[in-house]
């Protein structure tokens, strides 16, 4: 009998519109849970490698007997102050690794709770991972929302979230303007286009 196995999930797989029966809707409080375990699990591998440390580098004129510091290494070093766990503050594969984690809770959690319909009035994109500013939002809304969902955060904790975060988030992301304006308006009609952002101003300002 073989083992079940938990597929990633993939930012560039285009979900089909989410709806949740009402025969299910006794299951979504078992779904939740098993979501929010999940994005936790993620967590806690983020953070292990966010922790580790960055190897020293070799000095190869110190002698070997030399326990002292090299003063001019010292003054090379560069000051490392908290990492940010802002997911544009990250590159290369920690990106990566943070977008499919990010993608798992939007497909599993936010879409199927809070995705509504779509319209002219709220457009969306199934490729919201190609927008700059879908990602930031949302990664930003899954930060406080695994803040804000913890034990700790108290009885009034969701409460804060719905009010303080998701609903600010949707108002912006899904606005006639916003960054799915060139997007979908309607199921039946997917689309999608990053739109042109002003180009950045030179060193100096124009002349």
């Amino acid at each position: 009998m073989s083992e079940p196995t938990t597929a990633t999930p993939d930012p560039g797989a285009e979900p089909e519109p989410f709806r949740v029966a009402d025969e299910n809707l006794g299951d979504l409080a078992s779904t939740l849970a098993a979501t929010m375990a999940e994005v936790r699990q993620h967590g806690v591998i983020l953070d292990r490698l966010g922790s580790e440390p960055e190897p020293e580098p070799p000095t190869s004129d110190a002698p070997a007997d030399n326990a002292g510091p090299d003063p001019e290494a010292a003054d090379t070093t560069p000051d490392s102050g908290p990492a940010s766990v802002f997911i544009l503050a990250l590159g290369g594969q920690k990106y990566a690794t943070e977008l499919a984690a990010l993608a798992g809770w939007v497909h599993y959690l936010f879409l199927p709770v809070y995705g509504r319909e779509i319209s002219t009035t709220r457009p969306w994109c199934a490729k919201w991972y190609e927008h700059p500013e879908a990602v930031a939002r949302l990664h930003a809304l899954w930060l406080a929302w695994q803040q804000l969902t913890d034990a700790e955060a108290g009885l009034s904790g969701p409460s804060t979230w719905h009010r303080d975060h998701l609903d600010q988030t949707l108002v912006h992301l899904r606005a006639p303007d916003g960054p799915f304006a060139a997007c979908t308006t309607s199921p039946a009609r997917p689309t999608h286009r990053v739109l042109a952002t002003p180009a950045p101003v030179p060193a100096g300002g124009a002349q």
